[in-house]
């Protein structure tokens, strides 16, 4: 498992993956009222297999967490997968009706 730090670019709406300081991956969100909406996760070919996708995951997550301003709608098939996967993360998730 590779070293992942993870950093959220509000600029670019996005959470990035940086390995050894080259960005490895991101993940993409938008805001809606009190959700963060995640959109699109992409991780770089050479970074793939090496746990970027799950480092990143846990690291965009535990910020939303930590900062209490947004519950989760993980539109995204690889965050709704890691979510799934890591059942102590659910409650971060939005339900709706």
């Amino acid at each position: 498992m590779t070293d992942v730090d993870v950093e959220n670019n509000p600029a670019e709406s996005r959470y990035e993956a940086w390995v050894d300081g080259r960005l490895a991956g991101f993940a993409e969100y938008t805001i809606t009222g009190e959700a963060m909406v995640f959109t699109h996760t992409e991780v770089s070919d050479e970074f793939e297999g090496r746990g970027v996708g799950g480092g990143l995951a846990r690291g965009a997550l535990d910020d939303v967490r930590a900062g209490g301003r947004y519950g989760v709608v993980p539109r995204c098939p690889f965050i709704k997968g890691w979510i799934e996967k890591h059942p102590d993360y659910e409650s971060l998730v939005l339900k709706h009706s």
